[in-house]
């Protein structure tokens, strides 16, 4: 009995941990809310990345998952030299669509 109360607080307090680490250069990547007017900006792509939200049969914490998964919209936005990146849409199931935007010199 135990051990199973140790596996559970275990899976517990998984549930909560950041497991995504932002890369180097990408806390200069901005966040503009869905919905925001990008005219003034050039569409380099579009990232889909995905995290888990789940563990076990315990759901994780939106608002961690929310951050991970715009952590790892802002490490993906290196990869193609943007500056900036928009959610396309709300997260779905640890999954997310992000375009990616190179804002800076774009007038």
């Amino acid at each position: 009995m135990r051990q199973l109360l140790l596996i559970i607080v275990g899976v517990v307090l998984l549930a909560g941990c950041d497991w995504v680490k932002m890369d180097q250069g990408a806390a200069q990547v901005r966040v503009v809310p869905l919905g925001q007017a990008m005219a003034s900006c050039h569409r380099l792509g579009e990232v889909a990345v995905s995290v888990k939200d789940r563990v076990g049969p315990y759901e994780r914490s939106s608002i961690t998952v929310r951050d991970e998964l715009e952590t790892l919209a802002r490490n993906e936005a290196l990869t193609l030299h943007a500056d900036t990146v928009q959610p396309v849409a709300e997260p779905a199931d640890g999954q997310q669509h992000w375009i990616a935007y190179r804002c800076q010199g774009a007038n």
